[in-house]
Parts: C-alpha cells; sequence; structure tokens
C-alpha cells in the first residue's frame, strides 16, 4: 500500500488533510492527535508502519 491509497482511506473514515511539509501529509481529526503520513510517489511504504497507523487512526486493533 503507498501513502495516496492511505490518505484515500483515512479521508473515507473523516480525517482531514491539515498541512503538507515535504513529503509528509499530516492528517486531523477531531479528538485524535495528528497524523503524519510519508507520500513518495507509488513507492508502498512498509506493511509495519502502515499497520502502525492504521492504529494511531483507531482502525486497527
Amino acid at each position: 500500500m503507498n501513502g495516496k491509497e492511505l490518505l484515500e482511506i483515512l479521508t473515507k473514515q473523516g480525517w482531514k488533510l491539515d498541512r503538507i511539509k515535504g513529503s509528509h501529509h499530516i492528517l486531523v481529526k477531531a479528538g485524535h492527535r495528528s497524523i503524519p503520513i510519508p507520500v513518495h510517489g507509488a513507492k508502498d511504504l512498509h506493511p509495519h508502519l502502515v499497520s502502525t497507523i492504521l492504529k494511531q487512526a483507531g482502525l486497527k486493533q
């Protein structure tokens, strides 16, 4: 899964793009901490990183 695909999943769950700093897109949602998503074109993210981001977003236990 690449960063763009992960962004789509999180925006469908109510996360909003707050800002972009370099290659990191920072998403925010009320009641949660902000989550940085690295977006490096079509390059896949490491599975452990994807799992960690989904846990931070409350989509995985």
